[in-house]
């Protein structure tokens, strides 16, 4: 295969002779200079001189005393313009959108050659073009008179009245706008195009070398024609025969991809011969590829490549239709790869130092209070937990999330978080201007390169990591640069705009950057999108994601300008973009010898899981012998099996020393512990033999258990102060504490502040949205428990949070051995009335307050509810062993306490025939048999631990993913 590129330097040498001293070279775009100095090189043994290689655009500025002003100045300097035209109170942040569109459609007005005057004429002057200017032709009358058929001035609407207002406006604007540029010596590209074709007059170079251009706009058409009348010219088209096809006649023929290359070719005749350009009618190997998903394609690509990479890499390309791909085909490139070189923009907001900035200015902007000088959580966790936060901070910021996490620092203040240097740069508050905030983030940006320069030296780099390295390097060099010019601008007082509109500035013009790679593009595997691929040619070529809507790209053809105006003026329209986009994809195949074209049948949302229509149109007209291919995406489950602990020496040992007596003076057992046995004998073991802890996970939210103990330590703190005074609990008192609002909300603060925010008393509760609808939930909770306790009284308050221990002296029938068991826990409240003790335990929750027996409370299968009567019949039995007294126990749910009829008693037996539970000592006997049988399980030296049969008691368990018991269940 000769490519392009080496065709036009052997002919560009014999031409010349070598002599390019006094040559420029133009290209569409500069990196397929690169590529061509290389067969340039080749051509002689001895040195030559280079010639000059410029892309169209930097040929026009050489020929410009005018300067290119960057996008951000460009809309700034709009903005200022369009507020004078128009008197407009619209801020940039919302004009700047409006202003890129502003400034696109103005560069192609100029880059046309339109007579702005005309076409930015009022509506109504517009409508009547057709009799005004007798130069329009028939195809532009048409175009104008089909705009004015959808687009009646008579009918006004809102719309049609916005419209005609800013459209009345644009020829104002932009005649302002270019006068504004002129004085301080700047420039759009279209109005530099546009000044240098009106002032054409020296020529720097001796010859001017035109090399794989396809579509010109009028200026360009009118500088090639310059520059070709004055015998200064020559031109190297880049097409093949089959989409510039010609009759018998020689008269050309229409093919969509050839569209441009037809007037080109009539225009400016190509400087080599027509045999060269006869290239897809050879034969050639070529595969079409289905892929049911995007990442099946992806997946795929290793092994295309083990197959079609050949020695000299850079003869194999990989093209990206979908740009978005990039960074899963980096990860999938095997590491063999020598050299990677990445020639297309990768989206700057898919880089970690986009969000790092984002986060950056929602913490300086909203999350600080000046007030208060504290910080939100929200916005101090975002950073923490950031990447480059985890690597420049080490260790610290992952200990500080989990401390101001597990503390409830909901509006951490400046001491809480300096913890090192880098989290004093970050956390160091500054004044909400400006300047300082650019300042700032520039000073982390600094910072940040230190990771990149910790990196190992390239020699230990694969490629894939020198590319991942470039990224970022690149992404952090373009956004310090883009916050610069901010601050320059700034600093000039040429944007003048609330800090908060300069953070979603920032934030919108950082999205929609492209990172452009810098690297030696002549080495290496080729990564490139569409665009990048002109004038280059592969042996080996494979297109990921060739679907409609990437090529051709479905994209909205944004303007202030209508279609059929556009149409009418000889400017750019949607025909002109599919056509460009035809000529890519053919000479891209063209010359290549293996093809391999890979689609996504995946339909959802806008993506309809179709082919290119350029993939349609060649398999129906080309005679290639294409072949295809299906990729099947496919799952091999791994068969999860049951988990069963058989008990052996080893663990019986473990079970005596951690929970008997007579080993372990401090061994004691749970309800909770117990509870779990009864639940899952499995988990159990993970948790109380095997000693495996869950994931110590703190969270930012209420949960269920910190609701309750809030709920507790209020109900608490109530009852000590109103038995401070006298233990008799009256119906007055709970009415007068009922009466006093801020005195309950006082005693509910108070428990969040200590058992939620960890806060002294003294300081005051900072509560955010859902706190504090939790605040108000515990509030009316405290309120409902006062009532329900109002209809109990008198009674006589004994205490609360009460931790009290039994022991059980166990025989192992097996061994004949006694093991000595410490069973304790905590009584929520106790309270006495009518010489009964009554035990109560309260619950947030809204379970079931009757069993059917007291065996089934010991069962894996029990109700909902039956954990909770366990603990409370455990509770009371330790309480027999120390006192002789009638026991009530009782569940007091809370959420159920606001109806008239409800008691917290607890009842056994079927619903037709069910008894209150009046004292726990008419049960104790049948419970205590259960009970040391249940013991006797746990402590036999013979059994297993096994998973539990019951759905239910998987849903919250800690150790479900090791378990796996639901993936066993499907």
């Amino acid at each position: 295969m000769e490519t392009f590129l080496k065709q036009v330097a052997t002919d560009l040498y014999k031409r010349t002779k070598g002599n390019l001293a006094h040559t420029a070279v133009i290209f569409p775009n500069k990196r397929a200079s690169l590529f061509f100095n290389e067969y340039l090189a080749k051509q002689s043994d001895n040195p030559i001189w280079s010639p000059t290689y410029l892309s169209i655009s930097e040929l026009f500025q050489s020929m410009s005393k005018l300067k290119l002003c960057d996008r951000i100045e460009l809309v700034c300097i709009l903005y200022k313009v369009y507020k004078e035209v128009t008197g407009s109170d619209e801020t940039l942040d919302d004009f700047y959108f409006w202003g890129e569109l502003m400034i696109s459609d103005f560069d192609d007005v100029d880059k046309n050659l339109v007579d702005a005057k005309r076409l930015f004429a009022n509506i109504e002057d517009l409508a009547n073009l057709t009799t005004d200017y007798s130069y329009l032709s028939e195809e532009q009358i048409d175009a104008i008179n089909k705009f004015f058929k959808d687009f009646s001035i008579e009918k006004e609407t809102i719309l049609k009245k916005q419209f005609k207002a800013i459209w009345n406006s644009l020829n104002a604007i932009y005649e302002e706008f270019n006068k504004a540029l002129k004085e301080d010596g700047l420039a759009y590209e279209g109005m530099l195009y546009r000044e240098v074709m009106n002032k054409l007059q020296t020529e720097k170079y001796d010859h001017y070398i035109f090399i794989g251009f396809n579509v010109l706009n009028k200026v360009e058409h009118q500088l090639f024609e310059t520059f070709y009348q004055s015998g200064k010219a020559i031109f190297y088209w880049d097409y093949d025969t089959y989409y510039v096809p010609k009759d018998k006649k020689g008269n050309h023929l229409f093919h969509e991809a050839g569209q441009f290359l037809n007037q080109n070719l009539r225009d400016f005749p190509n400087a080599l011969p027509i045999e060269l350009f006869n290239n897809l009618s050879k034969p050639k190997e070529i595969e079409y590829i289905a892929s049911p998903t995007e990442n099946a394609q992806i997946r795929y690509l290793p092994d295309w490549l083990e197959r079609n990479l050949t020695e000299n890499e850079k003869e194999t390309a990989v093209v990206l239709c979908n740009e978005a791909l990039l960074q899963p085909v980096l990860h999938s490139l095997p590491d063999k790869l020598k050299h990677i070189n990445i020639t297309m923009g990768f989206p700057l907001s898919q880089t970690p130092i986009y969000s790092f900035v984002n986060a950056l200015m929602n913490l300086y902007i909203t999350g600080y209070d000046d007030i208060t000088n504290r910080y939100t959580y929200q916005t101090v966790v975002s950073i923490l937990k950031h990447p480059y936060t985890q690597l420049l901070s080490k260790d610290t910021a992952e200990k500080l999330i989990y401390t101001l996490t597990k503390n409830n620092r909901f509006f951490p203040s400046m001491e809480d978080l300096l913890k090192d240097d880098f989290l004093n740069m970050l956390f160091t508050p500054i004044n909400k201007n400006n300047i300082e905030l650019c300042s700032r983030l520039n000073e982390i940006l600094q910072k940040v390169t230190e990771i990149y320069k910790e990196k190992p030296s390239s020699n230990e780099m694969t490629a894939q990591e020198k590319a991942f390295n470039q990224l970022y390097r690149e992404s952090l060099f373009k956004v310090y640069t883009t916050i610069n010019r901010f601050h320059t601008l700034i600093d000039n007082n040429e944007l003048i705009i609330k800090p908060q509109t300069l953070t979603k500035l920032i934030s919108r013009v950082l999205f929609s950057m492209n990172i452009p790679f810098h690297g030696e593009p002549a080495i290496g595997l080729q990564v490139m999108g569409v665009l990048e691929t002109r004038n280059l040619d592969f042996k080996h070529l494979i297109l990921l994601s060739v679907n409609e809507g990437q090529l051709p790209k479905s994209e909205r053809d944004s303007s202030f300008i209508p279609y059929n105006i556009r149409k009418a003026f000889g400017m750019t329209t949607i025909e002109h973009q599919m056509a460009v986009y035809a000529y890519y994809f053919y000479r891209m195949i063209q010359r290549a010898e293996k093809i391999t074209l890979i689609y996504n049948t995946f339909c959802e949302g806008l993506n309809k899981g179709e082919w290119s229509r350029f993939m349609l149109q060649f398999l129906l007209e080309s005679n290639q012998n294409i072949k295809r291919y299906y990729l099947k995406s496919e799952q091999s489950p791994q068969p999860v099996e049951e988990i069963t602990i058989e008990k052996n020496a080893n663990i019986n040992e473990i079970l005596r020393n951690k929970f008997d007596m007579n080993r372990n003076s401090q061994a004691y057992l749970s309800p909770t512990a117990l509870n779990s046995y009864i639940e899952c004998k499995l988990k159990f073991y993970y948790q109380y033999i095997a000693g495996l802890k869950p994931l110590d996970e703190v969270t930012a939210d209420i949960d269920s258990p910190t609701f309750g103990n809030i709920f507790h330590k209020t109900a608490e703190t109530i009852y000590n102060d109103l038995s401070a005074r006298d233990s008799l609990i009256t119906k007055e008192r709970l009415k007068t504490l009922l009466k006093d609002e801020i005195k309950l909300q006082q005693y509910v603060d108070n428990s969040f502040k200590t058992e939620f925010f960890k806060i002294d008393l003294k300081e005051k509760s900072e509560y955010n949205g859902l706190q504090l609808i939790n605040y108000k939930v515990i509030l009316e909770y405290i309120k409902q428990l006062l009532r329900l306790d109002s209809r109990y009284t008198p009674f006589r308050y004994i205490g609360a949070e009460k931790k009290v221990f039994g022991e059980y002296d166990i025989l192992i029938p097996q061994t004949n051995e006694i093991i000595k068991v410490h069973i304790g826990g905590t009584i929520d409240r106790m309270d006495m009335k009518d010489n009964t003790l009554r035990i109560v335990d309260y619950k947030t929750g809204r379970h079931n307050s009757t069993v059917s027996s007291i065996e089934s409370i010991f069962k894996e299968d029990r109700k909902d509810g039956s954990n909770y009567i366990f603990q409370i019949f455990l509770y009371s039995d330790i309480i027999t062993q120390q006192q002789n007294s009638m026991i009530k126990p009782a569940l007091l749910y809370i959420q159920k306490a606001a109806s008239s009829d409800y008691t917290p008693d607890i009842s056994i037996g079927t619903y037709k025939n069910k008894l209150t539970v009046e004292d726990y000592n008419d049960y104790k006997e049948e419970f205590r048999a259960n009970f040391t049988a249940f013991l006797q399980e746990i402590f036999s030296p013979e059994g297993k631990f096994t998973q539990t049969n019951e759905e239910n008691n998987c849903k919250y368990c800690n150790f479900k993913a090791l378990c796996k018991k639901e993936n066993l269940k499907n």
